[in-house]
């Protein structure tokens, strides 16, 4: 797979050693970005090259994982992009709380790249399938209009050729009467 057909991650956390450990894990098969704050964050999913998923750290200064994930799960632009949280946070409410905003998996620290790994090309496999079922319904759409558009456009014909058949069906029994008239007409002559 070649650099521009590789999904894209969005690592977030404040601990450079823990984007250091993914970065390495996850760089030969993915366009890995990062920052280690939620500001720059938000920042990076709105550019113009968002990423295809997002792993993000919930504790960090000045802007919590929840903040991020909130801003973006209600920001139409970003709320797609799918939510991983890898945190610390390993009690069962920050995990309900952290699905609950939007989020599509949750992974405690210390994390298993393995486990990593595979969560996150199950997300990808099911985000790139749903993003060729949003497309293929956009084309069906487009082409259920245009078959609506040509159907309008075959019943107008249609109504036109009726029209046009008619009166050539009332020339047609207009000459006939006049013909038979004058055939009628010459007959009595004789």
């Amino acid at each position: 797979m070649n650099k521009e057909e590789r999904s894209k991650i969005l690592l977030v956390d404040d601990a450079p050693i823990n984007l250091e450990i993914l970065n390495e894990s996850l760089k030969d098969d993915y366009e890995v970005i990062s920052c280690d704050n939620g500001p720059d964050a938000v920042h990076l999913a709105l550019t113009a090259s968002q990423p295809d998923i997002i792993l993000l750290d919930i504790m960090m200064p000045g802007m919590s994982g929840y903040e991020v994930c909130q801003k973006l799960k209600d920001d139409p632009q970003t709320t797609d992009i799918p939510i991983i949280f890898l945190t610390a946070l390993a009690e069962e409410e920050n995990e309900e709380r952290g699905l609950s905003l939007g989020a599509i998996d949750y992974i405690t620290k210390p994390f298993s790249i393995p486990i990593v790994k595979a969560r996150v090309k199950t997300q990808l496999d099911l985000k790139s399938s749903r993003d060729r079922l949003v497309r293929k319904s956009a084309q069906l759409a487009d082409t259920n209009i245009q078959l609506e558009k040509e159907v309008i456009e075959r019943k107008k014909i249609e109504e036109m050729l009726r029209e046009h058949i008619n009166f050539l069906q009332d020339i047609v029994k207009s000459n006939s009467f006049v013909a038979a008239s004058r055939d009628a007409g010459s007959q009595l002559d004789e």
